[in-house]
């Protein structure tokens, strides 16, 4: 599979649209390209995390003991930010967030990453948060998107700069449809949507989209079906929500699976201690895109996703827990040293 999710086959040579500059190329979508000044920029929310590590969730009425609380910086769109920028690439943040305290620790937070907060505008609203409660290595979230909700059209047009000279653009949607559509239309590099948390989508962001990353749950909700039981099920949500797009499907500690208009391979999981799996889509998102800009293909590039995210959710916390490429890189020399001895 190519690197570029819609392969050689489908990528028409560079067109001039009437009117355009001299030397002006528009691509596949019709999209006018602008000159590339950033790896990455990253659409999405910013939240206040506050988390809490349970034995089991409470049933309704009742009141359970927790660890103590973690707070720390969030949201998907942050997270997939810092992911980003922890592995190695320029990347900016096109959000929103309260004129508050937490709103400034935040901003503050994103751009120690190195994350451009240029971008990261303050709102008359206050700064989303989200209550994180852990339990059995999985998350369930309680979000108030606050300042989130305010995160519209106009606010991403003021950052068209940052969106169009970016080689990829990376979207969530815990910010309206109006800000996700705004990207897409500004975008002139590779567009990757990860559709979570899942609701129907405008069918102009899909077709818009070059690269889909939602889980089973999500495509489901994309496809207006149950969730698929097999791999085969699967392919077949993917094919009928964007029968010409390219999907990646990921499956928690079962991995993922790739589908493309030509065909589909699956991608098995890292083994991983489960402790915190509130960031693992974001890792896996943003490790994808990490890859394609490195030129892997498709598969590889799931096969490093899966590699970022199982680091991702052996440790606790949400943007705390996003390894570093060296961390990664390392693990796997290990274990190919581990290998290699085994094979003695």
């Amino acid at each position: 599979m190519s690197a570029h999710p819609h392969g050689p086959a489908h990528e028409p040579a560079p067109r001039h649209g009437a009117g355009d500059p001299a030397g002006s190329v528009r691509d596949a979508h019709g999209r006018l390209q602008a000159p590339k000044t950033r790896d990455v920029t990253v659409v999405g929310s910013v939240n206040a995390d506050l988390a809490i590590a349970l034995t089991a969730l409470p049933p309704a009425g009742q009141t359970v003991r927790g660890a103590d609380a973690v707070r720390g910086p969030g949201g998907k769109g942050a997270n997939q930010a810092v992911a980003a920028a922890r592995l190695g690439r320029s990347t900016a943040m096109v959000a929103a967030v309260g004129d508050d305290a937490d709103g400034r620790a935040l901003r503050a937070a994103l751009a120690a990453e190195g994350v451009d907060v240029a971008h990261v505008t303050a709102v008359d609203a206050p700064t989303g948060v989200a209550v994180v409660l852990v339990h059995g290595g999985e998350s369930t979230i309680v979000l108030s998107p606050g300042a989130n909700d305010h995160l519209d059209a106009a606010r991403v047009r003021a950052a068209a700069e940052v969106v169009s000279g970016a080689r990829a653009v990376l979207l969530q949607c815990e910010v309206p449809d109006a800000a996700l559509l705004a990207a897409a239309g500004l975008c002139t590099g590779l567009l990757v949507l990860n559709p979570a948390p899942a609701r129907p989508l405008p069918a102009e962001l899909l077709r818009r989209t070059d690269l889909l990353v939602p889980n089973a749950g999500e495509l489901a909700v994309l496809a207006g079906q149950d969730v698929a039981a097999d791999v085969d099920g699967l392919v077949r949500q993917a094919r009928a929500v964007r029968p010409d797009g390219t999907t990646i499907v990921t499956r928690g500690a079962l991995g993922c699976v790739v589908v493309t208009p030509a065909g589909a391979a699956e991608v098995p999981a890292e083994p991983a201690d489960a402790v915190d799996a509130t960031a693992a889509g974001d890792s896996f998102a943003a490790a994808v895109v990490d890859a394609l800009l490195g030129g892997a293909g498709l598969v590889d590039a799931a096969r490093w996703a899966v590699r970022v995210a199982a680091v991702t959710v052996a440790r606790a916390g949400a943007a705390a827990s996003l390894p570093r490429r060296q961390e990664i890189e390392q693990d796997q020399t290990e274990q190919d040293r581990d290998e290699r001895e085994v094979a003695r």
